[in-house]
């Protein structure tokens, strides 16, 4: 995460996994998730604080959800069933229950596939937001298999390159690779220059845009740095033509594709603007044995992944990345230390806890 999102020293206030990860499966079972349910759809959110991709954890996705729960936008309990399938595919109605715990079973149907039959694909429709892409396309690793996921639906935030109309979502993708040593690659982005969620963290931080971010209501990009305006389109990534926001618009049509077309619901754009949040998936689990040993791969994996961390990094800067390596070293971190929240957030849950009757903790 760009160093603007993170919580300004002065306003953190460090809380155990553990105790945030009871927190959120109460409020969740208080919004009427089963125990089961309630646990996953914690520990999905937890997984991303604890990856310091706060814009999907709990700081900004919890109350939303809880209001949609409040609004009965969202099925607590949702009866899921497959609508049409082959050996290698499915289609499962996510019956208006939230992709948190949803996807993940999703994917468990992928995975099985892909055991079987060496790959297997599972679409989701009439669903509503599934958090961070990563913690679903990462449930393959263990097996030895690629995941990959897409999303896309409403809200609409994004323009199409040269459009003044919003006609996407931010449609984010993300690929998980398994390796023996190295952590493992973990791809996950939106096709917008930045992540709606992430707007969300600068707003609450005072933290300005960068030029080309977002454009104004007419489409046109704001090419100078600015604090968020109260009315924007987020540009594809690229930010304009020149630069590419073409391969942006482009990756978030074909998440539009293979989610809410390919699964039966037809493109977001049609049908906003209620409710907030209805929206399509797409998983993929991608058995590795059925191209060539697993070992093999994982190795030639160790070998590509230290290259690149060990490559000599450009003037000014101290080293390089991949995806996936700053997560796995913060999850390392946040264990340790606790996960740095906002106190605004901590008085979100004070106020929520109030609110639901509740007896957690947080610090």
């Amino acid at each position: 995460m760009l160093e603007r999102f993170l919580v300004p020293e002065k306003d953190r206030v460090l809380v155990r996994p553990e105790r945030m990860l009871a927190a959120t499966k109460a409020i969740f079972e208080k919004c009427g998730q089963s125990s089961t349910d309630a646990a996953l759809s914690a520990e999905v959110l937890l997984t991303s604080d604890l990856r310091g991709c706060e814009s999907h954890g709990v700081s900004n996705q919890l109350r939303v959800y809880v209001q949609m729960y409040g609004d009965q936008e969202i099925n607590p309990v949702p009866n899921l069933q497959i609508t049409r399938e082959t050996d290698v595919t499915a289609n499962l109605d996510g019956d208006t229950g939230l992709g948190l715990h949803v996807l993940p079973k999703a994917m468990e149907i992928a995975i099985d596939k892909a055991d079987k039959h060496g790959m297997g694909a599972v679409t989701v429709h009439n669903s509503r937001h599934i958090g961070m892409l990563a913690y679903h396309s990462m449930m393959p690793l263990k097996y030895d298999m690629i995941g990959i996921t897409t999303s896309a639906g409403n809200p609409l935030s994004m323009v199409p390159t040269h459009a003044s109309e919003k006609l996407f979502a931010t449609n984010p993708w993300a690929w998980a690779a398994p390796a023996r040593s190295e952590a493992p690659f973990v791809f996950d982005v939106a096709t917008t220059q930045v992540a709606g969620n992430k707007l969300r963290l600068a707003e609450r931080i005072g933290a300005p845009m960068d030029p080309a971010w977002i454009s104004d209501t007419d489409g046109v990009p704001i090419m100078n740095e600015t604090h968020l305006p109260d009315d924007y389109h987020i540009l594809p990534f690229g930010g304009t033509r020149e630069q590419g926001s073409h391969k942006g618009y482009g990756f978030a049509a074909m998440a539009e594709i293979m989610a809410p077309i390919l699964s039966g619901m037809g493109a977001g754009m049609f049908m906003a603007p209620v409710p907030r949040t209805i929206m399509g998936h797409y998983v993929q689990a991608v058995k590795i044995d059925g191209f060539i040993d697993p070992n093999q791969f994982k190795d030639d994996m160790d070998r590509f992944l230290k290259r690149l961390r060990t490559s000599k990094p450009a003037s000014g800067e101290k080293r390089v990345v991949y995806a996936g390596l700053p997560e796995a070293e913060e999850v390392e971190i946040r264990q340790r230390e606790g996960i740095p929240y906002h106190k605004e957030v901590i008085g979100w849950f004070e106020s929520i806890k109030a609110e639901l009757q509740l007896d957690f903790e947080l610090v």
